[in-house]
């Protein structure tokens, strides 16, 4: 039970590539950003869940990310292994952009074990990759979450304006950063979900900000950027992601 409320919310972070994840975590606890601590491979997990049982703040997800499905599609026995031990799911999703296309297949194999995994057990929250392949992976959501309180994030979502309202519809929440919300087609993806449907992220350290990767929980230049494109002030942005975080963990 988190005692002392969170005061920003990076929903997509990879504290574990960090040179010093220890220490990221430690901040990420400090600086009291609700955190979502996604993993590339189960073999990731102990040491991560470790850490994150020491923090109010940081939730640890349980991650089989699509670009690496050529080495390590052997690790779905031991993501279902973990399963039941978090109910955050992430990074997990497709990838069809030209270098990763040759997996898609065993991708989505895999993206379906996963998610009806999730299906079933009805509390997940899922942290969503679809580069490439917004549709299927909404094809896939929409089949296997029909009857499901399970909850899906996408993250760094580059769908078209069309698949972002059907995400929408399916009741999927959007992670958004800095450097997605600095592309002019970032604006038409916002405009096409509702407000109570968005929550910030780093995607750390993959994203630069000013030629550095961006630290855990600096969401600043996201909150900024959305303000702008929703018209709203600072603060009403900062409280807007809050509440949705609420409300998204609350009825999962």
């Amino acid at each position: 039970m988190i005692t002392d409320p969170p005061i920003a919310v990076d929903y997509h972070c990879h504290l574990d590539l960090y040179p010093n994840f220890e220490k990221e975590f430690s901040h990420c606890t400090s600086a009291k950003v609700a955190t979502l601590a996604v993993t590339t491979t189960p073999k990731a997990w102990p040491r991560n869940k470790e850490l994150g049982d020491k923090s109010p703040h940081v939730r640890v997800a349980l991650g089989l990310h699509p670009q690496l499905i050529a080495e390590r599609a052997g690790e779905l026995g031991l993501f279902e292994r973990y399963f039941t031990e978090t109910r955050f799911i992430g990074e997990v999703g497709l990838d069809a952009s030209p270098r990763y296309y040759s997996t898609f297949g065993e991708q989505k194999r895999l993206f379906e074990r996963v998610l009806q995994l999730c299906a079933d057990a009805g509390d997940k929250i899922l942290s969503i990759h679809s580069v490439r392949a917004a549709r299927e992976v909404l094809n896939c959501v929409e089949l296997l979450f029909a009857k499901s309180s399970s909850r899906a994030v996408l993250h760094w979502f580059t769908g078209a304006p069309a698949d972002a309202k059907r995400a929408a519809d399916l009741g999927c929440f959007f992670s958004v950063n800095e450097q997605m919300l600095a592309k002019p087609s970032a604006r038409r993806i916002i405009e096409a979900i509702p407000p109570n449907q968005i929550l910030t992220e780093t995607d750390g350290p993959f994203v630069q900000s000013k030629g550095h990767p961006v630290k855990p929980g600096q969401v600043n230049g996201a909150i900024e950027a959305l303000s702008k494109i929703l018209n709203y002030s600072l603060s009403q942005t900062q409280k807007l992601i809050l509440k949705n975080l609420a409300e998204l963990e609350q009825h999962a």
